[in-house]
């Protein structure tokens, strides 16, 4: 390398070593974004998080989860930021945060918890994440690490160290999964102290988390799936820490913080989830064993027997048991009326529609055609005014399309309105709310519950009672009907 070069070379590297004081720690931190920028780039982010995470359409909830968050962040070490609390419509067992105060927390997971002060734990974890500019440290380490790898690339001519420089830097951001998350909970575990919680709930979360691991684990056990990988909130990524290392870990603290009596507000909270949905939402659909219904689009459609039925805010997807086939089934505009084949057409651009065939079907017209290449895909639109459902189905590895196409149209097929029978189908389950009599079991109320599957086992989930408690006389109890 020559002197020039290097010479470069440090002088980009050194104007990538900025350091600011962690408002949440103390420490020297590695960033390169102001607060300024921070708050701008949360807020676009919120713009597009909203686009893929639909809002729950409950204010009233919302404006309560607002106000638990605010209580929480005002005990935090950067009370002056604008935090915004959203619960999203989705099943999920989640939530997140966004730089700059932007928090959310699906309702899926609202339905897990059993007060008021483990809600104000999640909260209180994800600001322990603001606090502390978690995401702008990543976003610091991998602007810096992809910039170092780009000069080094420069420097020497050789693209390859440029290239393991990118994947150095990619191993050291994944690294910091383990100590932040752990980060956040001790964070979160003195919001809550501080704003009269008691910080025990932060361990009764990770209790929830813990549970939600073995229900899937013995789940797949007695469907013969063992080794079947649970997810959940914060199990996304192998960086963050297991539960059971974070009970450890976080018991210590929490307890040293608890000091007299502190809130837990158990039923205040129950009672915000009468109603709440359970599973799917009739925003985004139902499914009931391999049927989906759509009271809103006024559709069904069913998958064969065996598949698994995913359910995103932008798609549906229908993947076979030994997941070499997938159907993926949306709601697509079609502003200017276009027919069916010059709409695929168009949607397809460049590529090759081969074997392409009209359809009628459910008093609706389509076309359905071949996209030629490897791998090949069986795509069909149905329209109906301003807009068309589309299919695009394909098969993984090198097996031939045609050995799954008869499936793939048999989906196809089966798209048609629902009846009046079937329109309570398209409605979702949810929480109710009961006070448990005396000698009452959880198999007792499994048997009043709609829940599929292990009704018993779920029901226990969902009141923080598994895998084999029982609820006590006079204590709310959530059941799904």
């Amino acid at each position: 390398m020559s002197l020039r070069c290097s010479l470069l070379l440090l002088l980009i590297v050194g104007q990538l070593l900025g350091c600011a004081q962690n408002p949440a720690t103390g420490r020297s931190d590695f960033v390169l974004m102001s607060e300024q920028e921070e708050l701008e780039l949360g807020r676009r982010y919120s713009q597009e998080i909203l686009k893929q995470y639909p809002r729950y359409p409950d204010e009233k909830l919302q404006a309560y989860v607002q106000q638990v968050g605010e209580r929480v962040a005002r005990h935090s070490h950067r009370s002056q930021l604008d935090y915004r609390f959203t619960v999203v419509d989705s099943p999920d067992i989640n939530a997140f945060a966004l730089p700059g105060g932007y928090i959310y927390i699906h309702r899926g997971l609202l339905a897990y918890l059993n007060s008021e002060a483990e809600l104000a734990a999640v909260l209180g974890h994800e600001v322990g994440h603001v606090t502390a500019r978690h995401s702008v440290q990543q976003q610091s380490q991998s602007s810096a690490w992809n910039v170092l790898g780009q000069a080094v690339a420069i420097g020497t001519g050789i693209g390859a160290v440029g290239d393991l420089t990118n994947v150095l830097g990619n191993a050291v951001v994944r690294g910091y999964g383990r100590d932040m998350e752990l980060e956040a909970d001790g964070l979160g575990a003195q919001y809550l102290a501080r704003s009269g919680y008691d910080p025990q709930a932060m361990i009764e979360v990770v209790k929830v988390l813990k549970s939600q691991e073995d229900f899937a684990r013995d789940q797949a056990a007695t469907q013969g799936q063992e080794g079947r990988a649970a997810s959940g909130y914060h199990g996304l990524f192998d960086t963050h820490p297991d539960n059971d290392q974070r009970l450890q870990q976080v018991l210590g603290p929490a307890q040293a913080l608890a000091t007299g009596r502190q809130e837990i507000s158990r039923e205040t909270f129950l009672q915000h989830l009468q109603g709440l949905p359970f599973g799917d939402s009739a925003a985004s659909g139902v499914r009931r064993g391999q049927q989906f219904y759509h009271a809103g689009l006024n559709v069904t459609l069913a998958f064969p027997n065996g598949w698994d039925i995913i359910n995103r805010p932008d798609a549906l997807i229908g993947r076979a048991a030994d997941q070499q086939a997938f159907v993926v089934f949306s709601l697509e505009a079609n502003p200017e009326r276009l027919s069916p084949a010059k709409w695929l057409a168009q949607r397809v651009g460049g590529e090759r529609l081969v074997d392409g065939k009209a359809l009628s079907q459910a008093g609706l017209r389509g076309y359905s055609a071949l996209v030629a290449g490897t791998p090949a895909r069986r795509v069909a639109v149905l329209q109906q005014g301003e807009r068309v459902y589309l299919f695009i189905a394909a098969v993984r590895g090198h097996a031939a399309l045609a050995s799954r196409d008869a499936e793939f149209q048999q989906v196809i097929g089966s798209l048609r309105p629902l009846t009046d029978a079937e329109r309570p189908l398209a409605e979702p389950l949810r929480l109710a709310l009961v006070r448990a009599k005396a000698g009452q079991t959880m198999a007792d109320l499994a048997r009043q519950s709609k829940l599929p599957g292990d009704a018993e086992a779920t029901l226990r989930l969902l009141n923080n009672l598994y895998p084999a408690g029982e609820p006590s006389a006079g204590s709310w109890l959530k059941l799904v009907r």
